[in-house]
């Protein structure tokens, strides 16, 4: 097959799309700085306890795990916009697209992800630095290639926040794909050959954006499951929505900082 005719090879660098989020979104952000937690329990958790101000109703359609939703969250005298991204690059992707629209500029998500590399215990943070563009947002965004970067200013501000806190982490590449449930043995061979230590489902899709809008963009990832092995480990543990509200406060304090 000639792989020039694959439509996702055939990028296109009109700055103007038909649709364009900055003539639709219609809300003002309180902020630049904007946390994107995949943490839906998290946010639940803070609507719970007041923390939470709902500002604007996002656009892009949001499966029922959690609305789609901007909200203001005040923290240490600042104003920070919280935003659920929803599960996938194309939603995420979105998401983002209208964060900005609305005038966010500095972003910081957070996230769960499996591992490629079974010695990176479950509690570990990932940054990733590189990430594996195979899902198919990014080449909307930016022309073909197979990887992305994270802005090494960027790494070096969130490294400097778990640093802080003494969490242990590991800067590495990401495998982000649109096919959880064709994550096969051969492909995890071969990410983890080339260097990832991580598998989910957004990254990649999310640094095109941000590169595309020229915004600041950094993430966080929690290892959880381990895909590395002859059988799945799913390596479920009960504190869950602890670790991930801790995470997603290390997130705030990053976003801060960028």
């Amino acid at each position: 097959m000639n792989t020039k005719n694959i439509p996702l090879a055939e990028f296109d660098s009109d700055t103007k799309a038909i649709i364009e989020p900055s003539e639709i979104v219609k809300g003002k952000s309180p902020s630049e700085y904007c946390v994107m937690p995949f943490f839906g329990g998290v946010i639940r958790k803070l609507i719970d306890e007041g923390r939470l101000e709902k500002i604007l109703d996002l656009l892009i359609p949001s499966p029922s795990v959690h609305p789609n939703e901007a909200y203001r969250l005040e923290f240490e005298g600042k104003t920070i916009v919280v935003a659920y991204p929803g599960i996938g690059s194309a939603l995420a992707a979105g998401t983002l697209e209208e964060l900005i629209a609305m005038g966010c500029r500095k972003f910081v998500a957070c996230g769960s992800s499996g591992v490629l590399k079974s010695s990176l215990k479950r509690g570990a943070v990932v940054i990733p630095a590189v990430a594996v563009r195979d899902e198919g947002t990014s080449f909307h965004y930016c022309p073909p290639a197979r990887e992305i970067e994270m802005d090494s200013k960027v790494v070096e501000k969130l490294t400097a926040v778990l640093k802080k806190h003494n969490i242990n982490y590991e800067i590495g590449k990401t495998w982000t794909t649109d096919g959880f449930y064709r994550e096969t043995k051969g492909k995890v061979a071969a990410r983890a050959k080339e260097g990832c230590v991580a598998v989910e489902m957004e990254c990649s899709a999310l640094l095109a954006v941000a590169n595309y809008r020229r915004v600041i963009f950094g993430q966080y990832l929690t290892a959880g499951d381990d895909v590395s092995g002859e059988e799945w480990d799913p390596r479920y543990v009960d504190n869950t929505l602890s670790f991930n509200e801790k995470v997603f406060w290390l997130s705030v304090e990053a976003c801060l900082s960028l």
